[in-house]
């Protein structure tokens, strides 16, 4: 009984304005009897009076100390987006406007601004990528969502289309300026991005040789070429004999050209292709380009069976011709022989005979 009223007590709300008094309550018929003794209140009474003398007492002194705090002056707020819940977000944002706003008015004054549309064409090409939106939210403290992410990205390039135009113009120290803001929101992987798709140029060692590689199927071919070494007293020869290609109905007068060679792992390539129809895959690169019997071609090939490996050797001489004569790269483009080709046989399905051949089916 005593434990729950003491409960019961402390349970009552802090700031409630209690009246205590000494005295207890005489009702107006005892008042002839105000002299007399009272009865002495119980245990139970007198726990009931201190508990409540000690919870106002309570009260009263955190009154006052909320009346001190309520004296001293309140700090301002750092920025004015205190408030917003995305402070750090919005002070960024308004970084950029500003810097935004502060450049273009340099540029207005130098008269670089607005610019011509054929001047602009004319701006150096200054490619960049962007933070993604995770990246971004770590480094704003704040959700970065979609539409968030394209406010940044809309002053970012407006930021960046400045930095081309104070390049372009020669002002250095605007650029400087510009280029400390817009490397803040770069993404570390720009240099990847940017060369991604890119053909690496294939470099000719100290002899003149190139190395290329080749593929077709399951084939692959490793391709060296070297040009041939004209001599003083060059003959006349038939192409088509030392290829061993199939000699054409109307006797062409012969070519005067250099005698090439054309290995295949160790072996001439009328001995490792004995069908024409091999060999004329793999020349049809060197007849496109009009160098045949200019270069010496040395090739290692694996995988794959006669059409794959001739197709192979013919990918990887045509990028060897493109990085000995680059002027050749056009016709080489047309005729699609710089990329591999992306044909490959069709895989067998279970409950097929093969690929699309289906069992005899019978019925009775």
């Amino acid at each position: 009984m005593l434990r729950s009223q003491v409960f019961a007590v402390l349970r009552r709300p802090l700031f409630y304005r209690f009246v205590s008094t000494t005295r207890s309550f005489i009702p107006p018929s005892q008042l002839n009897h105000v002299g007399e003794s009272r009865p002495r209140r119980s245990g139970v009474q007198e726990l009931d009076a201190a508990l409540m003398q000690e919870i106002a007492d309570e009260v009263e002194a955190e009154e006052e100390d909320l009346d001190e705090i309520d004296e001293k002056p309140k700090p301002h707020p750092e920025s004015p987006s205190f408030y917003t819940g995305r402070a750090s977000y919005y002070d960024n944002l308004i970084e950029l406007q500003n810097a935004i706003s502060s450049t273009r008015g340099t540029l207005k004054r130098l008269h670089l601004l607005p610019l011509p549309e054929f001047a602009r064409k004319s701006l150096i090409p200054m490619p960049t990528v962007w933070k993604t939106p995770r990246e971004m939210t770590v480094d704003f403290e704040t959700t970065i969502t979609i539409s968030r992410y394209r406010k940044v990205i809309a002053l970012l390039n407006e930021l960046n289309e400045y930095l081309r135009i104070a390049t372009t113009a020669g002002y250095e120290e605007i650029a400087d300026k510009i280029s400390g803001i817009v490397t803040i929101f770069e993404s570390g992987k720009k240099d990847a991005i940017l060369t991604r798709g890119i053909r690496k140029p294939i470099e000719l060692d100290r002899c003149g040789r190139s190395y290329t590689s080749g593929r077709r199927k399951t084939s692959t071919a490793r391709v060296w070429m070297i040009p041939v070494k004209e001599s003083p007293q060059e003959e006349d020869v038939d192409v088509e004999e030392v290829f061993g290609l199939p000699q054409s109905q109307s006797k062409a007068p012969a070519v005067n050209v250099s005698v090439s060679t054309i290995l295949i792992n160790n072996f001439p390539i009328v001995e490792y292709f004995p069908q024409p129809v091999d060999r004329e895959r793999l020349v049809r690169p060197l007849k496109i380009a009009g160098v045949l019997g200019k270069y010496n071609i040395f090739t290692l090939v694996r995988g794959g069976g006669t059409t794959g490996q001739s197709g192979a050797i013919a990918h990887g001489i045509a990028k060897g011709i493109f990085a000995h004569e680059p002027e050749t790269g056009t016709v080489l483009r047309k005729a699609k022989l710089l990329r591999r080709d992306p044909r490959m046989v069709e895989r067998k399905k279970t409950g097929l005979a093969k690929a699309r051949k289906a069992y005899t089916w019978v019925k009775r």
